[in-house]
């Protein structure tokens, strides 16, 4: 058997096996990870030697040039700098991996998942990565069942059990933003989230609920709203805000998006940003460097997000199990000129 057709057989048990580690270790050493030691990672890497093995996109046939690799990746939209950013991300780790992405939207009317999963198979793609998706928990089980991996980034659903999903750590992201407005002597702290469901607006909600708490500010559910992750979201909370009573010193934003709507909103109506009133943002995507004033945000690593999501997918072609159902990459909190103490 030529070490070609070795490779092709080769698993990832296989390898561990011969190496006396576990599948993790493995995974670790052929993913560049750090937290493996020198002597284990010399050992993994002379029994992927012996055993030929290579990565899903870079396997060939004995006879003939080795099939692309192909991965679906089903996005709500692709016109905002979120999904750009998490798409480069994506498309340059696919790259590098030697897989193809066939994109489309999950909009609209779409295809049962019976149908959807019979044309990729017959056309030989056994992986589908969600961006923001609200596919139901039923239709992606329903899919995993049929032979189809799948990986979710940013579910707007739940996935449920057993479903791999990357994110960022949206509870300390939220906790920081609001910490931030606090620190600079704002008690009127207000919340715009995106879709009520979307567990990553909950997360950044609950951070910013536990950031007023730990300073004994009570939560005030008239300053919490929800809307979609888009500018007109923040327009029509900025209106609802300014019609209080006690309308709000400073306004969290769960998303750049919904910020943006916000400063517009509150240009149109001459409120000077940031002397009356402070903004934060959640995503730290371009616009938020293209706003007037530049906009303080929690920065999510988008790229390396995507980049995650496309490793943990082959993975789970190639059989693997991961490490961890749910994937949280570090924000940081990036201050410019839309935020000011208050007077």
């Amino acid at each position: 058997m030529s070490k070609t057709e070795a490779g092709s057989k080769a698993t990832l048990a296989s390898v561990a096996t011969l190496a006396g580690v576990s599948i993790s270790t493995v995974s670790k050493v052929i993913n560049d990870r750090e937290d493996v030691a020198p002597g284990t990672r010399r050992k993994v890497r002379e029994a992927l030697r012996q055993s030929g093995y290579r990565p899903p996109g870079q396997r060939q046939a004995s006879t003939a040039p080795a099939l692309p690799v192909l991965i679906d990746v089903a996005v709500d939209s692709v016109t905002t700098a979120y999904y750009a950013e998490v798409m480069e991300g994506i498309l340059e780790c696919a790259q590098t991996q030697g897989a193809e992405i066939i994109l489309s939207m999950t909009g609209g009317a779409r295809a049962s998942v019976a149908e959807r999963a019979g044309k990729m198979q017959a056309s030989g793609r056994r992986g589908l990565l969600l961006v923001t998706s609200r596919w139901s928990p039923a239709e992606i089980r329903e899919m995993k069942g049929r032979g189809i991996a799948v990986v979710v980034i940013d579910p707007i659903n739940p996935p449920g059990r057993g479903v791999t999903s990357v994110g960022a750590t949206n509870w300390a992201g939220g906790k920081a933003a609001t910490e931030h407005l606090l620190g600079l002597g704002h008690t009127r702290v207000a919340f715009i989230g995106g879709p009520q469901s979307a567990e990553c607006s909950q997360d950044r909600e609950h951070g910013y609920v536990a950031a007023l708490l730990e300073r004994g500010i009570p939560v005030r559910e008239d300053y919490i709203l929800a809307g979609g992750f888009d500018p007109e979201t923040g327009r029509r909370s900025l209106d609802r805000l300014l019609a209080l009573d006690t309308p709000p010193q400073a306004i969290f934003a769960a998303s750049d998006s919904i910020a943006l709507g916000v400063l517009a909103e509150a240009h149109a109506r001459g409120i000077p940003v940031p002397d009356d009133l402070s903004v934060v943002g959640f995503d730290g995507t371009y616009i938020s460097e293209q706003t007037s004033p530049q906009l303080t945000t929690v920065a999510q690593p988008l790229r390396d997000m995507g980049c995650t999501a496309v490793r943990a997918l082959l993975r789970e072609m190639d059989g693997q199990r991961p490490d961890s159902a749910r994937v949280e990459l570090a924000t940081q909190l990036l201050v410019r000129s839309s935020t000011a103490p208050a007077r």
